[in-house]
């Protein structure tokens, strides 16, 4: 079977991932698919760090702000979305360019995982979102994490509706969820994955990265757009589990300051990049580039197309 080639830009929130991405596909004829979790929601722009308008039409960008913010997603949804994309862009001769850290949603769509839902009991599902309303999020995830590390590792513990799936999964099958989709991996993948993985040697810098890129987002109105987001809250799902929302709602209700309200927002990003980088770290496909060691993001892509022409990946 002839593979689909497809590029994949991964790594850790405030790498340069977009902007990387978007230098690929003008090299290579290509359009970008996002694999962000948050970034497919309507209105929800500034907390999800999306491509700005002059990203978005400087080459096509597929699964981004296209969900109502009052709707679930799952990972079987991103795949059978990002899938059909990938599909119709190769039809056409464009190269496929997956960008994002949603290490979850990257695996599941290369690997081609299989999902179904035979592991499934509204009951036991009620009882763990009751724990996280009772005793909060952080509890429910390190029950996950004490019997599946792996996916916790992956998954935020803001992300309920995913710990919870993923305690379910535990509680009606017996097996984990992170070894459910390795013995998912029914059919072999038809896709030919050439994966680049941004990092820092120096863990400072991107910590900086990511301390300057919220104060941008707070400049750029990060608090307006939470507060809107705040007040649909009754009515929504996913969406308002992003790094960004739930940390403010202390400061609306009176019960911090709007600094340690960021710093918050700060910290949870860092903490979420360790997250990323611990997720991604297992792959043995990644081909990772150092960030410091370059002086612009020209100069990383230059050095991903030399290595490319080493390959037989087009």
């Amino acid at each position: 079977m002839n593979k689909i080639p497809v590029i994949v830009v991964l790594g850790p929130t405030a790498s340069g991932k977009t902007a990387l991405a978007i230098e690929l596909a003008k090299a290579y004829g290509g359009e970008i698919i996002s694999a962000d979790s948050m970034q497919i929601y309507k209105g929800m722009d500034i907390a999800t760090a999306k491509p700005s308008k002059e990203e978005l039409s400087s080459v096509p960008h597929h699964l981004i702000g296209f969900l109502e913010n009052d709707k679930s997603f799952s990972v079987a949804d991103y795949v059978s979305a990002a899938s059909k994309v990938i599909q119709k862009l190769h039809l056409i001769g464009k190269l496929p360019i997956i960008c994002g850290g949603t290490g979850l949603y990257i695996d599941s769509l290369i690997d081609n995982v299989k999902f179904d839902d035979t592991a499934a009991d509204i009951n036991i599902r009620q009882k763990y979102l009751r724990i996280a309303k009772e005793k909060g999020n952080h509890y429910l995830w390190e029950m996950l994490e004490s019997v599946d590390k792996e996916s916790a590792e992956a998954i935020h513990e803001n992300n309920v509706n995913r710990v919870v799936r993923a305690l379910e999964v535990y509680k009606v099958s017996g097996n984990k969820l992170s070894d459910s989709k390795a013995q998912s991996k029914k059919e072999p993948s038809p896709y030919k994955p050439y994966m680049i993985g941004l990092n820092f040697s120096d863990r400072a810098m991107l910590y900086k990265r990511i301390n300057d890129r919220v104060d941008k987002m707070v400049a750029r109105g990060l608090v307006d757009e939470a507060r809107e987001v705040y007040g649909l809250s009754d009515n929504m799902k996913t969406a308002y589990q992003a790094i960004g929302y739930k940390e403010l709602v202390p400061y609306f209700s009176g019960e911090c300051d709007l600094p340690s309200a960021i710093e918050k927002i700060k910290q949870e990003t860092r903490r979420y990049a360790k997250r990323q980088l611990t997720w991604f770290r297992r792959d043995s496909r990644i081909h990772w580039i150092y960030c410091d060691e370059f002086d612009n993001i020209e100069k990383i892509s230059e050095k991903i197309q030399k290595d490319i022409a080493k390959t037989d990946f087009l």
